[in-house]
């Protein structure tokens, strides 16, 4: 105020000083009652407390201006108090608490709050981790016993006990957490696992875009007698890789084409994918996946005309292996004593063990001798394999472990055959082998089929690789057919050659090639002047060979596929048979719903150039595939010249080479779903091994990405996010 008025009676000469409020901030000067107040004490003093004039600074007013300036004895001193515990000290505090707006209880209440959503979230982030490792290595999560009291309490809860050693807040978290958000019950695990899972399967989608795709499908069962359908999509990704992902799997109650059918649209529908984009349809051959009329890819073909069946070319090769080895007695014979001299030598562990020792003193004294580089990784110690009868590259396999060790089966063999405390019949066999090995007859033919499996072992590889083309596929079978050719035209003397040598290496009797030979199968009165050079060279060498080339050229013949045959001209470096005229054929006929009659017009112009353009580029002559030479333009952007041309060529590239996806993914479940986990049930078995085989998707995820998924899933007791964030 410009001036304070005077008081009354003793005090009508003095009056309040405005110098005051500087010195006790504390006051506040009434105009009304012409009074001084204490505010903090008018504020948080509940009552007098007794003592005389404890009620002057907050009801009656304080006018005794007298009293200010008195000393020690000062009015304000003595309602301050001389005790940090005074009831105006207490009352300033209070004012202090006040003033401070991060202790005001809507911020103590979201301090609380942001604390508990961190700690929460960081336990739920040591469970994601430990899921993570856990799927990626394929281990089990539960344990048998996982009480407090177990010594053992799973994979799952052990992995929480050793993350939280190393890391003190995670072991605070863990320790304290409440019985409501612990986040490491079952319930809990298979939702994080799901939620990767639809995370995995959503950046498949959008790998895919709009472009077009072509569906693998196979089935196959479990440990627990369930039939599951593994369902994997093949696509040409934006920058030219070509793509084979696993999508789901389905439990499917039987194998009927309109089951599996069913399946399948239903799948590609909960991925916002359409049947209609479906390019190319690939199966292992089976009738119910083959069928013209009722067969699954006749039912896909109803829905969708341009959905291409392409049988599987690694099945293909398989069966024609397998029928052209049953053509030829002495193959079929070879083949099975190969396996029962296999199955005698390994039959127990003490024989195994035996067999090791001799190969391991063999390759020591081939290095002695210099017969055999040492260096690391050379001259590993193994065992003999066993073929499996629906792998055809494992009988390569086989035979090439069976010559390798081929002396120290021999020494097992032998020792066998003498060793008087086995019973007649082991040594029966023994002897029975021994003399299957040690014929011209067995070492010819074993030395014959593993240059022709040598063949086509490489063939079986690569029609497996995922990043194959179907053009590409189709150049390595005519690849594949001109080496057996050429083994047919000049392969006869280098095999007798390594014939005999190995037959002198290990005493083995060889037979006058120019003398008769004499056919048990006929009568003496009916044999003819054959020699044995003929008999060897024409009723086995070449027989076995021509049976593997006329079983590939029936399976395996252009003709018989008009698409393959028009696509074939697509590739620039098939010079001669890049024809313009064709591929507009090609796409005129079999992706009519794919260009427009403007856009063709636009890709009969763009071929023309494409092809200069290419045909000059200097990756034409590096690249080893029609696919690696696309990829190589589209990181290039010569693709941005010929939209169209790029458009055919993705559509190519789409159509299935193999099932070898779905084969690794069967595998895949072999090793998860084991005789202890056949319990498993069909949702966290499909989300487990989409996780699995996936990894390399499932690896980019961030914690914090499947915590904010996790919490979309369901309502959570805890929560996860503060609101508003």
């Amino acid at each position: 105020m410009d001036n304070y008025p005077y008081g009354e009676g003793a005090n009508k000469h003095r009056r309040f000083q405005f110098k005051w409020f500087k010195i006790f901030p504390w006051l506040e000067f009434s105009p009304t009652t012409e009074c001084a107040y204490c505010f903090p004490c008018f504020l948080f003093s509940t009552k007098p407390h007794g003592k005389c004039g404890s009620d002057t600074f907050t009801v009656k007013g304080f006018q005794n201006w007298k009293k200010v300036n008195d000393g020690k004895d000062c009015a304000f001193l003595t309602h301050m108090g001389h005790t940090i515990n005074s009831a105006h000290n207490f009352a300033i505090s209070c004012v202090a608490d006040l003033s401070n707006k991060s202790g005001h209880i809507e911020n103590v209440i979201v301090k609380g709050n942001k604390k508990a959503v961190v700690d929460a979230r960081l336990r739920l982030k040591t469970s994601i981790d430990a899921i993570r490792w856990l799927t990626f290595q394929a281990c089990s999560f539960r344990g048998h016993d996982e009480s407090s009291e177990s010594v053992n309490q799973g994979n799952f809860l052990e992995m929480i006990k050793i993350l939280a050693c190393y890391n003190k807040e995670v072991k605070e978290v863990v320790e304290n957490a409440p019985g409501n958000a612990k986040y490491t019950s079952p319930p809990v695990q298979k939702e994080i696992l799901n939620a990767f899972a639809r995370k995995v399967q959503k950046t498949i989608r959008e790998e895919i875009g709009n472009n077009k795709f072509c569906i693998i499908v196979d089935e196959s069962r479990d440990t627990s007698k369930k039939e599951q359908m593994a369902i994997v999509v093949r696509f040409v990704d934006k920058e030219g890789f070509i793509r084979e992902r696993f999508l789901d799997l389905v439990h499917v109650k039987d194998t009927a084409a309109l089951t599996l059918k069913n399946s399948i649209c239903c799948v590609l529908s909960d991925n916002n994918l359409s049947l209609q984009d479906v390019r190319g349809q690939g199966y292992d051959g089976a009738s119910n996946m083959r069928g013209e009329w009722n067969g699954l890819k006749a039912l896909i073909l109803k829905e969708c005309p341009y959905a291409y069946y392409v049988h599987c070319m690694a099945h293909q090769l398989q069966l024609a292996l397998v029928a052209a080895s049953r053509e030829v007695f002495e193959v079929h014979q070879f083949l099975q004593d190969a396996i029962f001299t296999i199955n005698v030598v390994s039959v127990s562990a003490k024989r195994n063990d035996d067999l090791i020792a001799e190969q391991a003193a063999d390759i020591a004294r081939q290095v002695d001798l210099g017969e055999l580089e040492s260096g690391r990784g050379l001259n590993q110690i193994g065992t003999l394999q066993r073929p499996a009868d629906t792998r055809w590259s494992s009988h390569y396999k086989s035979i090439c472990s069976l010559a390798r060790m081929f002396s120290a089966t021999l020494s097992v063999l032998r020792s066998l055959a003498n060793d008087r405390s086995l019973s007649v019949y082991a040594r029966g066999d023994a002897k029975g082998s021994l003399t299957k090995l040690l014929s011209f007859d067995f070492i010819f033919i074993l030395h014959l089929m593993k240059e022709i499996m040598a063949i086509t072992d490489t063939l079986c590889q690569a029609l497996q690789q995922e990043s194959l083309d179907i053009l590409n596929a189709l150049d390595l079978v005519s690849s594949t057919k001109v080496l057996i050719q050429k083994l047919r035209d000049t392969g006869w003397e280098p095999l007798l050659q390594k014939v005999n040598s190995f037959c002198q290496k290990y005493e083995v009797e060889l037979p006058d090639m120019n003398g008769r030979y004499v056919d048990l199968s006929k009568s003496r009165k009916r044999h003819d002047n054959t020699t044995v050079e003929h008999h060897y060279r024409f009723d086995i060498f070449t027989v076995a060979i021509d049976q593997q080339l006329q079983e590939l050229n029936s399976r395996f013949n252009e003709q018989s596929m008009e698409l393959l045959t028009l696509a074939a001209g697509l590739d620039p470096r098939n010079s001669n048979s890049f024809d313009i005229g064709e591929i507009c054929i090609l796409v005129e006929k079999f992706y009519p719903a794919d260009f427009s009659n403007q856009e063709r017009d636009q890709l009969e112009c763009q071929l023309s150039h494409y092809a200069i353009d290419v045909c000059n580029h200097p990756y034409l002559h590096i690249s080893s595939s029609l696919a690696d030479l696309t990829r190589r333009l589209v990181q290039t952007g010569k693709f941005t010249n010929y939209p169209m041309v790029d458009r055919l060529l993705r559509l190519i590239m789409t159509l299935p080479v193999s099932t070898a996806t779905t084969e690794r993914a069967f595998s895949a479940m072999k090793l998860i779903k084991t005789d202890l986990r056949n319990r498993m049930g069909d949702g966290f078995l499909r989300d487990y091994m989409i996780v699995y085989i996936e990894k390399e998707i499932a690896l980019k995820f961030t914690s914090d990405e499947i915590i904010d998924l996790y919490d979309l899933l369901g309502s959570r007791r805890a929560k996860l996010k503060l609101i508003g964030k």
